[in-house]
């Protein structure tokens, strides 16, 4: 009696069946059937390569080119039947094939592995899903640029670090250092797509699957799943820090923004409560991709070259990591391009404490060296503080005892918009400097838009 295995792309050599739980556990169909246009795609190129091999007829050719526009057009419309034995989407799709056309279907397989079948695959749905994700990158970059660059840019609000007032920043400035993070994102994923968009079945495929390039050596398509899932954990750094900040600076005792109701929830008992739960998930959902990423590495790490089963994992990994990304650049997108920012609150959290620096650079312009306008300017500090007193009313006479080079002329120090207009070099806080990164950005938007 024949085995059912024989049905199997791989059961010729086995007799007897495999065990139902073996069965449910190694098949992918589960998950992988989302690569369903991807493998069509896939073999219809494939077998046109096939019948300029003449490995295929003409006629045979067309008959399985037929067959796959069936099957498409079943997965289009919701309507492809998942059987027992479908053990992944190349199965399914040879499987539904034959039943279309016959015997013709068993040569759809000629020349390539499922291996190699999966590899291709895998790089034709992830090139896809990398053109959609920069797609949407460009779209925050854009929005957040738009919505907060020169009609903001006179607003200014504190710098922090260590959660400590710093200095005087603009806004704009705040929103700038989140879009460069982005932009190398973006150019990090154009490499990953470079590293993606190659053919891994030889020179014959190249032009059919209109990949860039063939693969040379055993570099398997993990490797780049790797990357993705890498590039991805990066991305979401630094998206969950921005969702950080706004976090804080919507709350009362910031009150320096305000997100609409839009990306915005209630609390079930307290009804003044305007929860910032898209920000918060976004944070979270930061974790979720690092915890795809390594647990991917860890798979990876002790594993023997070329192809084991164990890699089967990369493809729930890829496809979570690519669906978490999606929503959290689209969320992101519309928080950052709704949310309304209070100019006076965060004029008001400005203080003069925070012109420490400028009092220290002050003592610069008159010769002194800055670590000892350092110390001078941390003393004049305590005196306040020990005064109960802000640092710009310090009087001179007390500045005096300090360091002689204090003199009345002290008083230009006390200017927040003065602190920010003297930092104009390229990436700094001046107006001129922040409408020229505001102004590269736009061409470089514009650069992007115009790649292939």
């Amino acid at each position: 009696m024949a085995s059912s295995e024989g049905n199997k792309l791989w059961g010729g050599r086995f007799v007897g069946n495999t065990d139902p739980i073996m069965e449910k556990f190694n098949a992918s169909i589960a998950y992988d059937q989302r690569m369903w246009e991807a493998d069509i795609k896939g073999s219809k190129a494939y077998v046109k390569a096939l019948q300029k091999a003449g490995l295929v007829t003409q006629n045979e050719m067309e008959q399985i080119l037929t067959g796959l526009d069936k099957v498409f057009d079943e997965w289009s419309k919701g309507e492809f039947k998942i059987k027992p034995g479908d053990e992944d989407i190349h199965t399914a799709n040879e499987r539904r094939l034959k039943e279309f056309i016959g015997d013709p279907a068993g040569k759809l397989h000629t020349g390539r592995s499922r291996n190699d079948q999966v590899a291709t695959d895998m790089r034709l749905w992830l090139r896809d899903a990398i053109n959609t994700l920069k797609e949407l990158a460009l779209q925050l970059i854009k929005y957040s640029l738009c919505s907060h660059d020169l009609t903001n840019i006179e607003i200014l609000c504190p710098g922090y670090t260590h959660m400590q007032r710093a200095q005087p920043i603009r806004w704009s400035h705040w929103i700038l250092s989140h879009a460069v993070a982005l932009s190398r994102d973006v150019e990090r994923l154009e490499d990953i797509r470079k590293h993606v968009n190659v053919m891994p079945l030889g020179r014959l495929f190249l032009c059919i699957y209109n990949f860039k390039r063939i693969l040379y050596g055993l570099l398997s398509m993990c490797l780049c799943t790797a990357e993705f899932l890498f590039w991805a954990s990066m991305c979401l750094t630094h998206l969950s820090k921005m969702a950080e900040d706004l976090i804080l600076y919507s709350t009362k005792e910031f009150s320096f923004i305000t997100l609409t109701d839009a990306y915005s929830t209630g609390s079930s008992l307290m009804p003044q409560k305007k929860n910032a739960d898209s920000l918060e998930l976004i944070r979270s959902k930061a974790g979720r991709v690092f915890g795809r990423c390594a647990g991917f590495l860890m798979t990876l790490k002790g594993l023997p070259s070329t192809y084991n089963k164990d890699l089967q994992e990369d493809k729930e990994a890829m496809f979570d990591t690519y669906d978490t990304v999606h929503a959290v650049l689209q969320v992101a997108t519309g928080v950052i391009s709704t949310l309304m920012v209070n100019q006076p609150a965060m004029e008001r959290a400005l203080s003069p404490d925070m012109l420490a620096t400028d009092l220290a650079y002050h003592l610069v312009r008159k010769g002194m060296p800055f670590r000892e306008a350092h110390s001078c300017a941390g003393k004049a500090v305590y005196i306040a503080e020990s005064k109960n007193i802000h640092l710009s009313q310090i009087t001179v006479e007390d500045l005096q005892t300090v360091s002689p080079l204090f003199d009345k002329d002290v008083s230009s120090v006390w200017d927040y918009n003065r602190s920010v207009e003297q930092y104009s070099a390229p990436g700094g806080t001046a107006r001129s400097s922040v409408t020229a990164q505001i102004e590269h950005f736009r061409t470089w938007l514009q650069a992007q838009k115009q790649k292939p």
